[in-house]
């Protein structure tokens, strides 16, 4: 099961356990490569960008930390030169770090940097297993970056407002609904090797895995989440189930450990595109309400090998894709009660053509820039009894009134008054409006 620390993720199980199963030199050889890999990492210095088998050992790429920053942040960045290393960069910490030796010392060339030799007793062995042990080192004294993730953003509803107790309370709530909902996908046989780490007042929350099915799994895992946090809070008292947003996206974003102490993080962290997103989209979402950000992904199905990058499947597909799978969540034990039926949809209007398509929600942040998003809504039938999740379309009416300044018909008092300015103030750089 999935670390449980609420501020970090942990690294994944399976490296752990290729170390375990391999032989006692093999093992050798890591330790020796853990010990050279830390010294020359400096508390975080310098970062390892790739590596190459050697017969006496490996050769290692090594940058100080600025490197990569100031090699893409050039005086022509804007020019199609920098705008070529910074693809350059991002392709070299993409995906396996292993190069031929003549990869090595092309990207040796092209970044004038030297390689430096790692000295090992015997040679590694091409068993898979030590493969994707060292694989694992490089990255965790590396940067990484992934073009296409699925990232889900929880935030609770006015958490600042709650007793420090309560917020505990609420943060605890949401990790459990988590590991629920995890302990529930696994025995419908849907393994999610989540990870997660804190924004103080929710999580981000995303998949280890990059399969063809990942991001599908993920958008399970939410669905879950969801339902068992709302579960939660109508059979709870007071303030200890937290009132959440939820917000899906998928985009990209670079991986890091962080050092701690002398040295670097087994718990991982991820900053990008698609954490920006969902921190903007999330930002004016309602109470309860689930937003899905506008994106293209390869991820196509159960049992699909997966498209290629190019090949853009579009939100409204990707979620009908998962409305069409999700009897796999059926017999699911919630609050007691089986699952019956699980049904998905963005919500709708009627188009140009008489028929009917997604309702799309042009995003404003504060800094004027722009994304779309849509709104999810959630069917569950429990025995007879439907649990309806989400915003449905009279709440979204509702919010664009209040949004356009429909004001009641009682006189307002003077605290709504400065309420109201501040809201106004606030919507001057931020606002959500249907496209």
């Amino acid at each position: 099961m999935p670390d449980s620390r609420d501020s970090e993720t942990a690294a994944p199980a399976s490296s752990e356990l290729a170390v375990d199963t391999m032989s006692i030199v093999q093992r050798g050889n890591l330790k020796t490569l853990e010990k050279t890999l830390r010294k020359q990492w400096r508390l975080g210095q310098n970062i390892v960008l790739c590596w190459s088998a050697d017969e006496r050992g490996l050769l290692v790429i090594l940058v100080p930390h600025y490197f990569l920053g100031n090699y893409c942040a050039t005086a022509d960045a804007q020019t199609e030169r920098g705008r070529d290393n910074e693809a350059f960069i991002r392709d070299l910490i993409s995906g396996r770090r292993r190069k031929t030796r003549e990869e090595l010392f092309a990207v040796s060339k092209r970044l004038d940097v030297s390689p430096t030799f790692i000295k090992l007793n015997t040679a590694l062995t091409e068993e898979r297993r030590v493969m994707a042990a060292v694989e694992q080192l490089i990255k965790r004294y590396g940067l990484s970056y992934v073009e296409s993730r699925a990232v889900l953003l929880f935030d609770i509803v006015e958490f600042s407002l709650h007793t420090p107790f309560e917020q505990a309370s609420q943060l605890n709530s949401l990790s459990y609904s988590f590991n629920s909902a995890y302990n529930k996908l696994l025995s419908q046989g849907i393994q999610v090797n989540f990870a997660r780490t804190t924004t103080g007042d929710g999580y981000y929350v995303w998949n280890r895995d990059l399969g063809p099915n990942a991001n599908r799994d993920l958008f399970y895992f939410m669905l879950l989440v969801v339902a068992d946090n709302a579960v939660a809070r109508a059979a709870s008292r007071g303030n200890t189930v937290p009132v959440v947003r939820t917000g899906f996206h998928i985009g990209g974003h670079y991986e890091l450990y962080q050092a701690e102490g002398v040295n670097p993080s087994v718990f991982s962290y991820i900053v990008g595109d698609v954490t920006i997103e969902l921190a903007r989209m999330v930002d004016l979402a309602q109470a309860r309400q689930i937003l899905v950000g506008d994106f293209r992904c390869a991820q196509l199905g159960r049992g699909s090998s997966g498209a290629k990058p190019g090949a853009g499947v579009t939100t409204d597909a990707f979620v009908g894709a998962c409305n069409c799978e999700l009897d796999a969540l059926q017999g699911i034990q919630l609050s007691g009660k089986t699952i019956t039926g699980v049904s998905c949809h963005l919500s709708e209007n009627a188009d140009s053509s008489g028929g009917a398509g997604p309702r799309r929600f042009r995003v404003v942040d504060k800094h004027g820039l722009s994304r779309y998003v849509y709104n999810l809504q959630l069917d569950i039938g429990l025995e007879g009894h439907n649990l309806c999740l989400g915003l449905d379309d009279s709440s979204l009416d509702q919010a664009a009134g209040a949004a356009d300044g429909h004001s009641p018909d009682s006189a307002p008092s003077a605290a709504q008054v400065i309420d109201d300015l501040a809201s106004m103030l606030k919507k001057r750089s931020a606002r959500m409006t249907e496209d």
